[in-house]
């Protein structure tokens, strides 16, 4: 009977095994992170902040509400919202803005879009330039290599948000002299493009030194012996084994992006009123955080959940990727 019972268990164990080395290591990170809660929440509330900042327009349109009409009657006669906690009514579900009347849920909504774009832009720019310099110096070494490094070291020692500030009018006036439209279209143009210009450094960085790594394995090595050029090694033997860092590199510069628009926004460098932005609403509210504490409550605590999401995604997509994770706990 023992026997019986300890063969049993170890064919069920063989068999889990057996199923485990099977999978293909996207198969594996996938187990891995799907047994996170955390970064299932955390993904969750990722895809219900695009999706409300894709359908932005529509959501206001059924709910009959926009985030630049005054509505006068909804503010007493110092021009705070009536009624208590900013104004929140069934006609307005958080209330609204001091001053103006606008809807609040109108605004965030729309300051969605906007620090979504700019994050998402400026990922992709970063991650684009910072792969393709990254490969080519860790694959040439050499003098290539070298010019590379001295070119990231340069970059680096900038202090790059002191820059942003100094340089976001007269870069602004140049794009708007190139043909840029000329206002908000500028200056988001303008944090994309230098959000991208300090950004790629970090992402060259630890993709050159995975680069370093891999060039030197059999792969590459009969890729190169069977007379393959630099152009197919690269794009067809590295970068395919250099998605796990790229991703992680992306999930953590998103928020930081989405922060960075919030940021100079809120220093009057970034989308200018009466755009809707997660920044300008914060920086009106200071003015009246005293008398409508809510006003600064509901877009201080959107960012913070965005942030923290992507924050929690980014470290969970790191721990499933990560090769020395415990498979046997994926039984």
């Amino acid at each position: 009977m023992t026997d019986a019972l300890l063969d049993a268990v170890e064919t069920e164990a063989s068999t889990n095994v057996a199923s485990i080395e099977g999978k293909s290591p996207k198969q594996l990170a996938w187990m891995r992170f799907r047994r996170d809660r955390f970064a299932m929440v955390a993904a969750g509330v990722i895809a219900f902040y695009i999706i409300c900042a894709a359908f932005a327009p529509l959501i206001c349109k059924v709910l009959g509400i926009s985030p630049y009409e005054l509505d006068g009657d909804a503010l007493n006669d110092f021009g705070l919202p009536k009624g208590s906690f900013g104004g929140i009514s069934s006609e307005h579900w958080l209330g609204v803005e001091p001053g103006t009347g606008r809807d609040i849920l109108a605004r965030l909504l729309y300051g969605a879009r906007v620090s979504l774009l700019v994050g998402f832009v400026g990922t992709i720019l970063t991650t684009t330039i910072g792969v393709i310099i990254g490969v080519f110096a860790g694959y040439r070494r050499g003098r290539v290599d070298a010019v590379i490094g001295r070119i990231m070291d340069l970059t680096l020692a900038f202090p790059s948000f002191l820059l942003i500030i100094a340089l976001t009018r007269p870069f602004t006036q140049r794009l708007e002299s190139l043909g840029v439209p000329e206002g908000n279209p500028a200056r988001l143009t303008y944090i994309v493009l230098v959000l991208a210009t300090f950004g790629w450094v970090y992402v060259a960085r630890v993709v050159r030194g995975q680069t370093l790594s891999l060039r030197e394995r059999e792969f590459v090595e009969a890729a190169r012996a069977s007379g393959a050029g630099t152009g197919h090694i690269i794009f067809k033997q590295l970068l395919p084994n250099l998605w796990a860092p790229v991703i992680v590199i992306v999930s953590l510069s998103l928020p930081a992006y989405v922060a960075t628009e919030s940021t100079l926004s809120f220093l009057g460098l970034g989308m200018l009123p009466p755009a809707a932005s997660w920044g300008v609403m914060l920086g009106d509210s200071v003015k009246y955080y005293r008398a409508d504490p809510t006003y600064l409550f509901i877009p201080g605590t959107a960012l913070i959940i965005l942030v923290l999401a992507f924050n929690i995604l980014g470290d969970a997509v790191r721990d499933a990727l990560d090769p020395k994770a415990d498979r046997q706990s994926l039984s």
